[in-house]
């Protein structure tokens, strides 16, 4: 038949035709988009004329069975009017009662069990970025991105649109309304953007696509048919905004002579904006934000010189966060062994606790540095290049003291600016990329007492990229390069200098020393990975190096400088399902470390394994031998000391998540003459109804430090420690804590959340003993060699030790406070969101906090729970509605 009739009689019908010049080449394949005038009503009833005619249904399955016809068919259709883009699907089941369809929180569907479908749109039609959004069975959403011709998904950016499922005698069907204000592309007419479809049959845990990457391959995104005809469309200049109030009443503390104690009744404002600028780059703002609606941090107990970190849960900040990732592209695997990983944008710097200490009879300090407002632009400016930047200015803090009855205010962190910069750009249809990233910090003083605590401000400059190096791209060289500056007055840069990132006073590092009169701190630091993103044989390499003066953590996170790392890793995976496995792999590696003065820091043997199983239950494994090599932060910035032999091992199962009940047991040992552990996790997952489900993860830890430091303190008879004295004990820290959520999703747009997490967690100290020598594990128990230990208070009364290192000798004696303590904390909040209308949300929320320290060294559990429960609670009320406005 003549194709243009064949046209002519498929546009008659309202439907599309689907061609394709090589049924293996999903890319080759396209479909048209038709243009309506009649009204679609999104409730799942495919009722529509549109709906009618010629659907698309080749789909394929991609799991269990890669390359086999579904089980059942599938069929989709695609329609669009001056506003929207519509999509509509069904997805026969010939046993509809048998569908599962449960109701999670949005965003969180990817690990949910239920029937669902995702639809992948590229309006760019730049084969290697896009959208995605999905729709459950039961109703449940989640929407993001996806980049890099990477299936990988990034769910944090949140789009205002509509999906409604609905379950039939034959099959389950959907329908969507995307607003085309909602996406990015470029201007032009026609337009042909990429698409795909996928479904997941959890009955028979498979997954049907129309386009899917195969085992052992890569690329996604560039797989995509073409959805073509889309004319008359422009890309959106609209304003989208989100005005809020809220209310918040705070009930905290029980001492009655604390002036800052008791009710605090606090109204607040504040507005998100959101816009488009040209036909590719979005603009977003937030002006006052509050957070008050995202889950409290879990508390941590940590005894190391390394800052703990948090995962960013705060929206403006994790919306389209993927852009600003550096150091990965072109690479689908990361791996690292012993590498400190640096981040050169740590978006939780921005609004973080204030950094200067202070004593006072009482204080009120917020927790937090408010934002005063934050903006950030992203998007493509070219076919190849794509850039984002974002700015923020956070408030000058000052906490309430009083001291002696005397009241005043005392500013405990400047007003800070935060900017960062990122671009990148891909060559050679993304077979080369180039990118770029930047990061100012600069701060505004008005108490000169901050300059010593404080940097003045800070730059970090890097370039990253990556190159396939044979055309099947199957390896690929990674790399990234960074320099950092900082500045601030002498005593500020003496102080960096000397802190638990840097040790320049280490007494035995010739290369290091401090530089009392430095007022800047320049540094550098780069990765260059070799990886093999294709076939059943895995290969990765890396070296990498972080100077003795880099430091990134005014707007980044370092946990260490000072390093020369290297692995390479191999392995091999089956990835053809066969009838007792899904998947197996394994992994073997090695690994080195050094310091700049070339003494070997690290080293040691890997060895991996995983097993995923067809009834979707699995286990793995990680192994690793260490051997001896040098420790440069024990002393915290004294000489070396020796690393002994230490192993680690690793075991994980979970079990089929499809059920009722999901088990996933986690074992961690690791043993040698410095350090032991014993952790214990487990996580129980229950879905106890359709639309509640509880969550309980208990851990159980054991740390046993051999040598955990106190202190030092000069001595000029330490003569085999270059003069101070390093004193430490052996610690014997239990820690059990258990975290529960509870997701009661009463609606697609009504749920409550709750999460708690109690923690009890004791250390008790026993032989306290000092380094006998550098560069070794020798110690001195004291009360042996010649050395005392006598019980003792301390001025204050405390309880405490007398130490004398050689009893009549010249050595000092020094007095060291008792370290047994036992920590208690609760922390929970509970969240009841509504969303009665499309992007416009009522949030209730209540946060409880409870803390009590004992100088008791032994874990009580049944006590500890008991006084834990007795504790004063801190509870705060919330509430906030939000109003979306597309203007």
């Amino acid at each position: 038949m003549d194709k243009t009739i064949l046209m002519l009689m498929v546009l008659l019908l309202g439907g599309a035709q689907c061609m394709a010049a090589d049924q293996g080449n999903t890319a080759a394949k396209s479909f048209q988009c038709v243009y309506v005038k009649e009204k679609i009503v999104v409730d799942g009833i495919l009722n529509e004329e549109v709906w009618k005619g010629a659907s698309f249904k080749d789909f394929t399955q991609q799991e269990p069975t890669q390359g086999e016809a579904p089980t059942y068919k599938s069929e989709v259709w695609f329609a669009y009017d001056d506003q929207n883009l519509y999509f509509a699907g069904r997805f026969y089941d010939p046993h509809p009662d048998s569908i599962m369809a449960r109701l999670v929180r949005r965003d969180f569907v990817f690990g949910d069990p239920s029937d669902g479908a995702v639809l992948y749109i590229d309006p760019f039609h730049d084969k290697r970025n896009g959208f995605y959004f999905y729709v459950s069975a039961a109703g449940s959403l989640a929407d993001g991105t996806i980049e890099n011709d990477q299936k990988n998904t990034d769910g944090t950016w949140d789009a205002v649109w509509e999906g409604v499922p609905k379950i039939n005698d034959d099959s389950w069907t959907v329908e969507m309304r995307i607003p085309l204000s909602q996406l990015r592309f470029n201007a032009g007419d026609p337009q042909t953007w990429g698409f795909d479809v996928e479904r997941y049959f959890s009955r028979n845990a498979e997954t049907d696509m129309i386009a899917y990457t195969p085992r052992n391959e890569n690329g996604f995104a560039s797989r995509f048919p073409s959805l073509t005809e889309l004319r008359g469309i422009k890309p959106s200049a609209g304003i989208e905004l989100l005005p809020y109030v809220t209310g918040r009443a705070e009930y905290v503390g029980n001492d009655p002579n604390d002036p800052f104690n008791g009710e605090k009744y606090l109204p607040g404002a504040g507005l998100d904006i959101k816009s488009s600028i040209g036909s590719s780059l979005s603009f977003n703002a937030t002006i006052n934000p509050d957070f008050g609606q995202v889950e409290v941090d879990p508390a941590v107990v940590n005894l190391t010189d390394v800052e703990s970190t948090f995962d960013e849960k705060r929206p403006f900040f994790t919306e389209g966060v993927n852009i600003f990732r550096f150091g990965g592209g072109g690479t689908n695997s990361t791996t690292n062994y012993n590498w400190q990983s640096p981040n050169l944008f740590y978006s939780r710097r921005i609004g973080r606790a204030p950094q200067r200490p202070f004593a006072a009879d009482y204080s009120y300090a917020s927790a937090g540095t408010h934002i005063l407002g934050a903006a950030k632009v992203s998007g493509q400016i070219s076919e190849n290049w794509k850039i984002a930047t974002l700015h923020a200015l956070t408030n000058r803090e000052k906490a309430d003291i009083s001291i002696n009855g005397d009241h005043s205010k005392l500013e405990i962190e400047p007003m800070t600016y935060y900017g960062v910069f990122r671009a990148r750009r891909d060559y050679n249809q993304s077979e080369q990329g180039l990118g770029f990233l930047a990061t100012f910090t600069n701060r505004f003083f008005n108490d000169a007492a901050l300059k010593d605590i404080v940097n003045k401000s800070a730059v970090v400059t890097a370039a990253d990229g990556w190159t396939f190096l044979d055309k099947d791209r199957t390896y690929v060289l990674t790399g990234w390069a960074a320099a950092s500056n900082v500045t601030g007055n002498t005593t500020r840069i003496t102080n960096l200098q000397r802190s638990s990132l840097h040790y320049f006073q280490r007494p035995d590092a010739s290369y290091l020393g401090v530089d009392s009169q430095a007022t800047s701190l320049t540094g550098y630091a780069g990765r260059l990975m070799l990886n093999k993103n294709r076939g059943q044989w895995i290969l990765n390499s890396a070296v990498g190096v972080l100077s003795p003066k880099f430091e990134i953590n005014d707007l980044g996170y370092g946990s260490y400088s000072d390093l020369i790392n290297m692995h390479i890793q191999t392995g091999y995976r089956w990835n053809t399902p066969a009838s007792f496995y899904q998947n197996i792999g394994f992994t073997t590696a090695f690994y080195t470390t050094y310091d700049f003065g070339f003494d070997k820091t690290g080293q040691g043997y890997a060895l991996n394994g995983y097993t995923n199983l067809p009834d979707l239950s699995g286990a793995g494994f990680s192994l690793i031998y260490s051997d001896k090599s040098y420790n440069a932060r024990r002393t915290r910035g004294g000489p070396l000391t020796l690393n002994p032999v230490s192993q680690y091992m690793n075991l994980y199962y979970f079990t089929n998540n499809r059920l009722w009940w999901v088990l996933n047991p986690s074992i961690t040992l690791r043993g040698g003459k410095d350090y032991k552990m014993n952790d214990y996790t487990v996580s129980f997952e229950f879905k106890v109804m359709p639309t509640l489900t509880l969550t309980l993860v208990p851990e159980y830890t054991r740390d046993i430090y051999n040598a955990q430091w106190l202190k030092s303190y000069k001595d000029d008879a330490s003569v085999d420690t270059y003069g101070s004295r390093y004193i430490f004990a052996h610690l014997d820290q239990k820690t059990f804590a258990t975290e529960m959520r509870l997701d009661w999703i009463l609606s697609p747009k009504l749920s409550i959340q709750a999460y708690v997490q109690p923690l009890l967690s004791s250390g008790k100290y026993t032989d306290y003993k000092f380094l006998k020598k550098a560069k070794s594990y020798d110690f001195v128990t004291y009360g042996n060699d010649g050395s005392t230990i006598q019980k003792k208070a301390g001025s204050d009364g405390s309880p405490g030790y007398e130490l004398d290192p050689d009893g009549n000798g010249a050595a000092a004696v020094k007095w060291i406070r008792d370290n047994d303590s036992r920590y208690l904390s609760f922390r929970g909040n509970a969240v009841l969101r509504w969303e009665y209308m499309p992007g416009s949300t009522v949030y209730f929320i209540w946060t409880q906090s409870r803390e009590d320290v004992e100088p008791v060294g032994d874990f009580e559990f049944g006590n500890s729970m008991r006084d834990l429960s007795n504790a004063h609670p801190d509870n705060i009320f919330m509430i906030k509605f939000t109003y979306w406005l597309g203007v």
